[in-house]
């Protein structure tokens, strides 16, 4: 039994979970046990049972994370648990149409997590909706090149 990864999703139209689904074969490839959650019905208590997380989010409204990961993100923000074992990477999914917001989900993720401890491993990737590349097939590339970071 390898190492577990948790994909923890933030999405409101279910493009991240896209992205997630697509993900999940090359790190189970890579001999990860993968558990995908989705962020709605998580407390940073999920940082206890898992060491190595994977945030796949996409940004909402005016900068924000989605609505489904809204109280988490809050949660770590207010309570800024010790995070201090925890490594994790992040997959943003934005839109460069919105210059000034452009990937803030991930973004905030990524900072939080940072603030709590934790470590993050490798770059955080940000997919552009108004590209012509589609976010799968980006969160697939990245995620090939992740595992590796990982293996390091």
């Amino acid at each position: 039994m390898g190492q577990s990864i948790a994909i923890l999703i933030g999405t409101i139209t279910g493009t991240a979970e896209l992205v997630a689904e697509d993900v999940t074969p090359v790190l189970e490839g890579a001999g990860y046990d993968v558990e995908t959650l989705d962020m709605n019905d998580l407390t940073p208590s999920v940082f206890r049972e898992n060491e190595l997380v994977l945030i796949c989010t996409s940004t909402y409204g005016q900068g924000d994370v989605p609505d489904n990961a809204l109280n988490f993100y809050e949660a770590l923000d207010i309570d800024s648990p010790d995070l201090s074992n925890l490594r994790y990477g992040v997959i943003g999914l934005g839109d460069s149409t919105y210059a000034d917001t452009y990937n803030e989900g991930g973004s905030k993720f990524d900072k939080v997590l940072t603030e709590c401890g934790a470590k993050r491993i490798g770059d955080v990737m940000q997919h552009n909706a108004s590209s012509d590349e589609l976010p799968e097939e980006a969160g697939v590339a990245w995620a090939e090149e992740w595992v590796k970071i990982l293996a390091q």
